[in-house]
């Protein structure tokens, strides 16, 4: 069965790749634009059949039909403020795909986001019913959510399937720049002996330091959509995290313990452009996953953060 993963060079992309070659499928076409960054390292000893730039796979869909297509690539910048190229790239580019394999019955798993939770007002539930509420506080949570309206509405959730990704970290991120999780910033320089900066919290309700999100290791989550690749009749949007909030003192004390060391905690004053749309609290609503079936147990976050230790202290990859 012939596979195709778009954003293949990329960070969930090609962690997709090396669980579907233990699995022992290599008959996959990767989809991307690698251009000058150094993501296309993250597909070095992974077995591939061939490689398109993004714009070829329009063309190449038209003669050939794969039996499943993993959507993972997108602009995943927050920052990013080009929306006409947000909504080009993760808007429309995701409907094509999705409407094409929907009418010639092709497998298709997409990437949706946290961010279009914007400031969690209406909880993290998955459901339709709260989707078509939702406010991203970005112009990517706006493309990701824009499609998620259109494929609800229209009724193509229930034929494809897609993946709210929350926090997720781990190997194979090194490409990211500003777009990387804090582990992979700031391990190196804890493990030089350097103090854990984080960013003062301006709400009664949290101390500095205790803002919480739902952070996710790269090999639950790549679990999570695994199970949903071996069971193609689970359609609809679902949310990828582990449905436990965690705050940001908890996972530098991990970052220090990996290291071997005692923690030293500096707390910086926010930018203030950011404190408007700073989210004080993520938490992955897990229970549609659960009944669908997807029972993974995630790791704790110590023992995943240890993990990951292990990789950037050689930079290792998935």
């Amino acid at each position: 069965m012939e596979t195709i993963v778009t954003g293949g060079a990329g960070f969930i992309g090609s962690c997709l790749i090396a669980k579907l070659n233990s699995e022992g499928i290599n008959d996959i076409i990767v989809v991307d634009r690698v251009g000058k960054s150094d993501s296309w390292k993250n597909l070095s000893g992974k077995k591939i059949s061939d490689y398109l730039d993004i714009d070829a796979l329009p063309d190449y869909l038209k003669k050939n039909k794969p039996g499943l297509i993993l959507h993972m690539g997108a602009c995943s910048a927050t920052t990013e403020t080009d929306t006409s190229y947000l909504m080009e790239n993760n808007y429309r580019y995701t409907r094509l795909l999705a409407e094409y394999s929907a009418a010639r019955k092709v497998h298709f798993l997409y990437a949706s986001s946290g961010a279009t939770y914007g400031d969690g007002s209406f909880g993290y539930n998955d459901s339709n019913e709260v989707s078509a509420k939702l406010a991203p506080l970005n112009a990517y949570g706006y493309s990701k959510q824009l499609f998620d309206l259109h494929a609800i509405k229209t009724g193509l959730d229930k034929k494809i399937t897609g993946f709210k990704f929350f926090n997720v970290f781990g190997p194979n991120e090194y490409h990211k720049g500003d777009m990387k999780s804090v582990i992979a910033k700031a391990y190196p320089s804890v493990l030089a002996g350097s103090s854990m900066k984080l960013y003062k919290s301006y709400l009664n309700e949290y101390g500095h330091g205790e803002q919480k999100r739902d952070f996710i290791y790269i090999k639950d989550a790549v679990e999570m959509v695994w199970y949903f690749v071996k069971h193609p009749g689970k359609k609809g949007i679902y949310n990828i995290g582990t449905g436990k909030a965690r705050s940001w003192n908890d996972l530098a004390k991990a970052m220090f313990k990996a290291a071997g060391r005692q923690p030293e905690i500096e707390y910086i004053d926010m930018p203030e452009a950011l404190r408007g749309k700073y989210q004080y609290f993520t938490q992955a609503d897990t229970a549609k996953l659960i009944k669908s079936g997807c029972r993974h147990k995630c790791m704790e976050l110590e023992e995943s953060v240890k993990d990951y230790a292990s990789y950037l202290k050689d930079g290792k990859y998935l």
